[in-house]
């Protein structure tokens, strides 16, 4: 869809304006919340408040609530996107780079808590995850969500104490397991080699550049990480990227909550995510969403009542699409 003229009018009125044009540019690097946005720009919330109001209205970015914070990034209106990314070609390579810079700092500050944090609890791992909902209920939605197998390759992308792995190990002919911390991979190897997997690679990697082949696993997991990512859009992007033909994506995590304390008392940085929102992603990659599993919280889950939920999404087979 193309805009009008006076919609690009709209929107280059509102874009042509200095702090605007610096927020678009990080905002083209990530989402942003208000208040990193005005730690990055050194301006008060109000003023940048007000300035992405007015980009909002222009169609340029989109607005999304997560509990008491609001995110805001580029809006997926090809369009409007079009748009945005020819500003910013025209833009000097230094005109945001101070900007770029705070933004880096604010990330290195982020990932270093995230860091702290995962070593800290990676012993306890497991039995923090299973205060929302049974793992046992999870695990038996999961394999019912996968199917019964046998997988010629499983990717488990955040593997953390290596659970996927352990639970699916059997069922593939070989797995692979990424994680950024090496204490939950010491763990997960641990694990790994108790259930009696030889079949199994454990790697430091990035979730967000995962460096496997395009189409190479016919089953990817992604279990419980994207609540914790700057950029979930992207990571599960890169999660479908490497579904095969025929293969599927799973994500497991928390559907919308309110419980603000997770952020700070377990990184939390999203809180948790919309049937909508993980389905568009999915179809966006190309892939074909299925129904999704709810879990909701056990009656003793005290006084954080989670629901997990499972998204699963295939690609469809050339053959498949021509005969849907």
């Amino acid at each position: 869809m193309s805009l009008t003229a006076e919609q690009t009018v709209e929107a280059l009125s509102a874009a042509g304006e200095p702090t605007r044009l610096r927020m678009l540019s990080l905002l083209a690097a990530e989402e942003l919340s208000v208040m990193e946005l005005s730690r990055i720009l050194d301006q008060s919330q109000p003023r940048v408040s007000r300035h992405l109001k007015l980009l909002t209205e222009a169609g340029l970015i989109e607005r999304f609530p997560d509990g008491a914070r609001v995110y805001y990034r580029l809006s997926h209106d090809a369009s409007a996107r079009r748009l945005v990314d020819t500003i910013l070609d025209i833009l000097t390579d230094d005109a945001g780079e101070a900007d770029h810079r705070q933004l880096d700092a604010v990330r290195k500050e982020r990932e270093a808590a995230a860091a702290g944090y995962f070593e800290q609890v990676a012993p306890q791992w497991d039995r923090l995850r299973s205060l929302y909902v049974s793992e046992t209920a999870v695990e038996a939605a999961l394999e019912k969500a996968v199917g019964p197998g046998p997988f010629e390759r499983v990717v488990d992308l955040g593997t953390g104490s290596g659970r996927m792995l352990t639970l699916l190990g059997k069922k593939a002919k070989m797995s692979i397991g990424l994680d950024l911390s090496q204490n939950m991979l010491n763990i997960a190897r641990a694990n790994v080699s108790r259930a009696g997997l030889d079949r199994v690679e454990l790697r430091h990697g990035d979730i967000f550049g995962t460096r496997l082949p395009s189409q190479s696993a016919d089953l990817v997991i992604v279990h419980q990480v994207l609540h914790y990512l700057t950029d979930p859009a992207a990571a599960a992007a890169e999660a479908a990227r490497l579904v095969s033909p025929d293969g599927r994506l799973v994500i497991i995590d928390f559907a919308p909550h309110d419980f603000e304390h997770m952020r700070e008392a377990h990184q939390h940085r999203r809180l948790g995510f919309a049937d909508t929102e993980i389905a568009g992603w999915m179809t966006d990659a190309g892939l074909t969403p299925l129904a999704p599993i709810a879990l909701p919280p056990e009656p003793n889950a005290g006084a954080e009542r989670l629901t997990v939920t499972i998204w699963t999404a295939e690609r469809r087979s050339e053959q498949d699409r021509k005969t849907a």
